[in-house]
């Protein structure tokens, strides 16, 4: 859009082709989060260096992702100037580090002078401990890049119906339960495999004496696929399944699998639930539930009407939330900011001109 951009993160490496649009700060360190891996910054020497920066590139905007989470991002939000905006992603039935920290870190939320949320299970996550007026903005997605004009993979394109997982391979994301619902599909529908794409963890040797043990056929294990090559595995793909047990605000493999036109099997997780409409795009089932999960899985494999239907709705939707979309709505959400037709603030009890209510402000953009 013509406006000048700079990213200011963590780099564990040199971060290649950037140039200048990134500036590297610090190192992240792992920090076991929500069942899963979350990355901060612990240093001493933040402050200064993010002073500095502050003061040469005179930012009109400052936009912050998870704004309240040490250090990097708690600093920047307690050392830059207004126009601050604070982007909250997470998601947690049990929000222990709010909690415990609300009364801390309420003086520092009021320095948000503008807060988005990526989905409302997000906004409800935030909003129990700091409550205010939410904008609902959500993640993009190339649908260029994730389109069902992509070539497939021959070597898998033989016949056998695919069912494709994408995602870390740890607890949270229930992989566990997809092998368990996969064993009934293959007893059931002996002409499927299991494709799961994903870096594997010390969990993916206990996966793959699950399948030994079980003696389950077809099952591929394609560990990490970089950027490139994941639009083919979709296209492969005959249906896709998410199995995720919770902690998840928003389903950015669901967009990628509606992008390439292919029907979906998912827990029925708040995250997914905002994104995915039950008998549309795909199928919800409960978490945690392998039999459910085995009969939803047959349902789409055996109907190829309604895979090519699903397909067809769930493209529909993933065109909504291409960048150029998203990015505009960011843009007009700064513009109001910096025009001052939008006034927000955000305490631990009650919110700047919401007599403490939870507010969401959500453009239908559908």
């Amino acid at each position: 859009m013509g406006h000048q951009v700079k990213i200011i993160a963590p780099c564990s490496r040199r971060v290649a082709g950037s140039g200048e649009q990134v500036i590297p700060l610090g190192r992240p360190i792992p920090w076991p989060s929500a069942g899963s891996v979350a990355r901060v910054t612990f240093s001493l020497t933040l402050s200064p260096r993010v002073k500095q920066i502050l003061r040469e590139e005179n930012f009109d905007v400052v936009h912050i992702h998870e704004p309240l989470i040490p250090t990097l991002p708690l600093t920047v939000l307690r050392l830059a100037p207004p126009i601050r905006v604070g982007t909250f992603h997470a998601y947690h039935s049990k929000p222990r580090g709010y909690f415990w920290s609300k009364y801390l870190l309420k003086r520092w939320c009021a320095r948000l002078d503008g807060r988005v949320a990526v989905s409302p299970s997000a906004m409800r996550f935030v909003s129990r401990h700091f409550p205010g007026e939410y904008e609902i903005i959500p993640n993009g997605i190339d649908v260029d890049l994730f389109s069902p004009a992509v070539a497939p993979i021959e070597r898998w394109c033989d016949g056998k119906l695919n069912i494709l997982f994408v995602g870390r391979l740890e607890k949270r994301k229930g992989v566990r339960y997809l092998l368990d619902a996969y064993s009934e599909v293959k007893r059931r529908l002996p002409g499927t495999r299991l494709i799961l794409v994903g870096p594997g963890t010390r969990l993916r040797k206990g996966y793959e004496k699950t399948v030994l043990e079980g003696n389950l056929e077809d099952v591929v294990f394609a560990g990490h696929v970089s950027l490139q090559d994941l639009p083919r595995y979709y296209r492969t793909a005959d249906v896709f399944c998410a199995p995720t047990t919770g902690h998840e605000s928003f389903g950015i493999v669901l967009l990628e699998a509606m992008a390439a036109g292919k029907p979906i099997v998912a827990s029925k997780i708040d995250g997914f639930a905002d994104l995915l409409t039950h008998g549309a795009e795909g199928l919800l089932v409960p978490p945690r539930d392998s039999g459910a999960l085995a009969e939803a899985l047959l349902h789409v494999l055996e109907n190829r009407v309604l895979q090519q239907e699903m397909g067809a709705r769930g493209r529909l939707k993933a065109e909504q939330y291409s960048w150029n979309k998203v990015a505009q709505r960011v843009m007009d959400y700064y513009s109001s900011l910096l025009n001052g037709s939008v006034e927000v603030g955000c305490s631990a009890g009650q919110g700047k001109g919401t007599g403490g209510s939870q507010h969401c402000r959500e453009t239908d953009w559908n």
